[in-house]
């Protein structure tokens, strides 16, 4: 597998978009803790300690599997953020930038997952 997890830029944009959310699941309403900001938080999380744990098991099909739960958990994230905005819990400029993120980081996983596809045949 080569690199640390923690070199891979996949892992480091998953901790910025984890680090994004937590700021802004913040500024969310109290009554929000146990639900929407609870969901949030733990998807976004989700996300960089699949792509750790499948890459520290060395196991290609098991690294897989792992990237496809983060990605899951991308898409997840994606709809709570959209969800907060369209109940006006959260303003859409406030989003762009972990949206931005989001869509960088699915793209990467797409890649990462494809390039491990053709690796195992």
């Amino acid at each position: 597998m080569g690199l640390n997890y923690r070199e891979l830029e996949v892992w480091k944009l998953g901790m910025q978009v984890a680090e994004d959310v937590y700021y802004l699941s913040a500024r969310l309403p109290k009554h929000e803790v146990f639900g929407l900001v609870s969901q949030m938080q733990r998807a976004a999380v989700s996300i960089p300690a699949n792509i750790a744990e499948g890459h520290a098991t060395g196991s290609t099909k098991t690294y897989l599997r792992h990237l496809a739960i983060a990605q899951g958990s991308l898409a997840e994230l994606e709809t709570h953020l959209i969800l907060a905005q369209r109940i006006g819990y959260i303003i859409p400029d406030d989003i762009r930038d972990t949206l931005d993120h989001c869509a960088s980081e699915a793209r990467m996983l797409r890649s990462l997952r494809s390039k491990l596809r053709h690796r195992i045949g």
